[in-house]
């Protein structure tokens, strides 16, 4: 077992048994230094840092108890222990030398056996303390190191939150013939939803809704890079245009995913994937061209018809190499609308376990069929959260969706 470890100091009036008594202490691999009286005791005290005093009470003008009393002003018992030691029998001034604030007492004529005893216990306690206050201060550094890690934490997360709200489109938005509402709920600080809408010419209106994969800032990150890829450039080729005889030209949305599909396939250290539906609108041929990549059916209202959900036209981006998507063609008429949706719409839950689903999403859309555009998507929130209750929101919510409204043809050389 290891001995305990200290820097004493002996503080006896009687010169001799004090040399006696440190250099015993020594032999047991003490560091100590003497004082003769209560003046020198308190001045070897503030001169260096100790670990413990073996102090003689009495002591010609100021005695132990006077010492007791000084050192206690500045040091705690456990801080600075105090062994006193006395020739005396009377077991007041024992009491009064505890009552100051010592920790112990030995009795002289000095045993040494039970003095070492006592100094190592006492040592062995101050240790303790000093390692369970080492222990408290270093759990306040790293607190306060944490709560400064959070605050720029939450910081940055404000500022990537405020960013990727600058990514979505304005409201209320009208190109052309046009109508969009959208609404976007992150679960969490960052999401992976993200959509736009963005025209491309005086005849066509490109938008997309899309969701990565998990949560928090992984997803967020992909998805933001995504809708910059996906932006236009104004008057370059890009992921979603081309250079024309007359300007940049919509590519066909079945490209623009297969493309997609080609740069951000999974692997071994990236699992991330993401569905989409990507929608080119002709306002010439009053036709959307369309390509779903493992995004939910959209729910299509017609004018003179029943609602419908249109099929899924290929996998998720990033699951398979090579993957050819199929592009659909949906002619529309001034009213129709289209609401697109991720799944977390239709899959938010109640406090019974069940699920939002379709049906319900589709009902509300038809409640709110001659309600303003944008109020319907936002009255489509209002019913999703009234369903879930107390239940926690476990995935983003994003709606985008469209009305075609009254067409004025545009000049059939536009671009």
């Amino acid at each position: 077992m290891d001995q305990v470890r200290g820097r004493l100091l002996v503080v006896e009036d009687d010169e001799d048994s004090g040399a006696i008594l440190a250099h015993m202490l020594h032999r047991e691999g003490f560091t100590v230094s003497m004082a003769s009286d209560g003046p020198r005791a308190l001045a070897a005290i503030a001169k260096e840092p100790l670990d413990l005093i073996l102090l003689d009470v009495e002591m010609p003008g100021m005695n132990g108890f006077d010492v007791v009393q000084e050192v206690r002003r500045s040091f705690s018992g456990p801080a600075l222990p105090i062994i006193i030691t006395t020739a005396r029998g009377d077991a007041k001034d024992v009491v009064t030398a505890l009552g100051l604030g010592a920790n112990d007492f030995v009795t002289k004529p000095l045993d040494f056996k039970v003095v070492l005893a006592r100094v190592r216990s006492q040592l062995s306690y101050k240790h303790a303390i000093d390692r369970i206050v080492a222990l408290e201060q270093d759990l306040v550094r790293r607190n306060a190191e944490l709560e400064q890690a959070n605050a720029r934490m939450r910081h940055g997360l404000e500022s990537a939150h405020r960013m990727q709200k600058l990514l979505l489109p304005s409201k209320p938005l009208r190109i052309g013939a046009a109508d969009f509402g959208w609404a976007y709920e992150p679960c969490e600080e960052l999401g992976g939803d993200i959509l736009n809408v963005f025209p491309m010419g005086r005849r066509h209106i490109g938008f997309y809704l899309l969701d990565v994969s998990g949560h928090g800032v992984p997803a967020a990150l992909l998805s933001v890079t995504l809708s910059r890829m996906l932006t236009p450039a104004r008057r370059q080729s890009s992921i979603v245009q081309q250079n024309g005889m007359d300007g940049p030209e919509p590519r066909e949305p079945r490209e623009v995913l297969e493309e997609l599909n080609r740069q951000f396939q999974m692997s071994g250290e990236n699992l991330q994937y993401f569905t989409v539906f990507y929608g080119l609108l002709d306002l010439f041929d009053l036709k959307l061209h369309y390509v779903s990549a493992g995004n939910p059916p959209a729910l299509y209202l017609p004018v003179g018809g029943p609602p419908t959900f249109l099929n899924d036209c290929g996998h998720a981006i990033g699951w398979f190499e090579n993957t050819q998507f199929e592009q659909r063609t949906l002619e529309l008429a001034a009213g129709d609308r289209l609401f697109l949706y991720s799944d977390g719409c239709t899959e938010a839950m109640n406090d019974g376990s069940q699920q939002f689903g379709r049906q319900r999403l589709c009902g509300a859309c038809c409640e709110g069929r001659r309600l303003p555009l944008q109020q319907s998507v936002d009255d489509l929130l209002i019913a999703i959260h009234r369903f879930r209750g107390d239940a926690p929101i476990t995935d983003d919510l994003s709606v985008l969706a469209f009305q075609l409204g009254d067409v004025t043809l545009p000049n059939a050389h536009a671009g």
